[in-house]
């Protein structure tokens, strides 16, 4: 057989033994992993955005999918075999509730007969398209051997025999009184013809229809049942042979094809909850990836869980970012309520989404695959652990140092708010000193503009407000030398002598 393993991985990868990162909270990445999988939770696609790429050719194989998946001419039959292994569940749950022997058996053949309908359909219609990817083309090549297998050709077989062998059988209900008789159907009359014969001569005119359909339930009643019974006796072959075929074939999904089945649907969530961005006018592009080149850049980014709570009825501000040859760490700094933390949950969004092969929000992208994402945002004091708000910093900031290594991404903000402005400046250099020895790529949002200029890998970016009105925020964070006050707006925030909480005293 052709070789085929997944449609997601180069090499099989055990995605359902994984957890949640410990970042997803701080960048809201469990919000946009809840709204990409909403309404697909039969596939239990959560995993497999636990599980990053680490290295550039893993990603590729990912956008070569996408890129597929994007045209209708592969997309639609992808998505019609999706529709039939969704009937095929459905049939073999149905099949699962039901009481009666025979019947479950007869539901678990119109299963089969989905399954194998839908498989030769999806080899028919992927054999008459172009696909480019490594993935649809190794798959293409496997659903070709796979339909031509002497074990699937012997289901569609059996399959169909038994299906005509069920059609076939025509039986008589004699009810008289209170006991009902099933015998053979001996080419008794039909009275219905003769009744409506009779009855044609009162018709006059046009007839208003009067039939009215009633909903009919899978399971029988005992009457049904006895009915059933009494069949089974007249034709015992027929429905021997149809427990031999539910036993023969119980194993019938091919393993393959049921993971592909699964996986495709982590590409078709994506390339369906990007619509609602991309009709708002908000990008989403396929990144430019590398585990070298640490010179990372992207254009009209945005945060992606903001977005989905926003679009279309808001919107959206987007920013740029780059880090040039030799720069390591953007320091952000500027007004409270500027858009600073909506930055670093961009920054994260983005490197994490670009090592999951996945589309990010930006018009274009440069960035790098990380061995490790980290990130240390402010928490409230916990009394599970018995530390103080800055002791607790100064422990999670020590554990991802020690992890980190030159190929991780950490993304900090707010850290150490908690102190004076000596002791946020002091614990801040010996932090951005560790990340710099270490080489690792960072995002350090701050109220202590001297952070800014603390080394030639370090980039100064500050938070935006209108000119004419500095109390208002434009939410753009510009690559620019920190302007010395954003721990001023700190501390006026602090002891209520900001603009608004001014403004609001003045107006009683």
């Amino acid at each position: 057989m052709a070789r085929f393993q997944s449609i997601l991985f180069e090499r099989a990868v055990l995605v359902d033994e994984l957890s949640e990162p410990e970042f997803f909270g701080d960048l809201n990445l469990d919000q946009v992993v809840a709204a990409v999988t909403a309404g697909r939770g039969e596939y239990d696609l959560t995993p497999f955005f636990y599980a990053p790429l680490r290295d550039v050719a893993a990603v590729h194989y990912r956008h070569e999918v996408l890129r597929d998946l994007q045209r209708d001419a592969v997309r639609e039959p992808v998505e019609r075999f999706a529709s039939s292994m969704r009937e095929m569940r459905a049939h073999l749950d149905q099949a699962g509730k039901l009481r009666y022997r025979y019947q479950k058996q007869r539901w678990f053949l119109y299963a089969v007969a989905t399954y194998s309908a839908a498989v030769v359909a999806l080899r028919d219609r992927l054999a008459a398209v172009e696909v480019a990817s490594r993935g649809f083309r190794e798959f293409r090549e496997y659903l070709g051997e796979y339909v031509g297998s002497p074990r699937f050709r012997g289901l569609v077989a059996d399959t169909r025999e038994r299906r005509e062998d069920l059609d076939r059988i025509r039986y008589c209900v004699h009810i008289r009184g209170a006991r009902v008789r099933i015998s053979r159907y001996e080419d008794e009359s039909d009275y219905s013809l003769a009744v409506s014969r009779t009855f044609a001569k009162f018709r006059q005119g046009t007839v208003k229809e009067r039939r009215f359909t009633f909903a009919e339930p899978a399971d029988m009643n005992h009457v049904e049942a006895q009915v059933l019974e009494g069949v089974t006796t007249l034709f015992s072959e027929t429905f021997a042979e149809l427990t031999r075929y539910r036993e023969q074939h119980a194993d019938f999904l091919d393993r393959p094809i049921e993971t592909f089945d699964r996986e495709v649907q982590f590409y078709l969530a994506w390339l369906d909850y990007g619509k609602r961005f991309t009709a708002a006018g908000l990008a989403l592009t396929l990144p430019r990836v590398s585990t070298r080149d640490k010179r990372i850049s992207a254009e009209e980014a945005y945060d992606l869980a903001l977005a989905t709570k926003v679009v279309p009825a808001e919107p959206v501000v987007c920013n740029d970012f780059r880090l040039d040859d030799g720069e390591r760490i953007i320091v952000v700094t500027g007004p409270n309520q500027g858009g600073k933390t909506t930055f670093a949950r961009m920054f994260g969004q983005l490197t994490y989404l670009a090592s999951l092969g996945c589309p990010v929000p930006a018009i274009r992208a440069s960035l790098f695959l990380p061995d490790r994402l980290f990130s240390h945002f402010e928490r409230e004091e916990s009394l599970a652990t018995l530390r103080g708000k800055l002791d607790d910093e100064l422990v999670r900031i020590h554990d991802i140092i020690s992890r980190a290594t030159g190929r991780s991404v950490i993304v900090m903000n707010e850290s150490f708010a908690s102190t004076t402005l000596n002791d946020a400046l002091f614990i801040g250099t010996e932090v951005l000193n560790r990340i710099i020895a270490l080489g690792s790529l960072a995002v350090y949002v701050t109220f202590v503009d001297e952070l800014a200029s603390l080394s030639d890998t370090t980039v100064s970016m500050v938070g935006g407000v209108v000119p004419d009105d500095p109390a208002r925020r434009t939410y753009q964070i510009a690559r620019r030398p920190a302007d010395g006050l954003a721990y001023a707006a700190a501390i006026a925030t602090k002891y209520g002598l900001d603009h608004d909480t001014l403004r609001r005293r003045v107006a009683r």
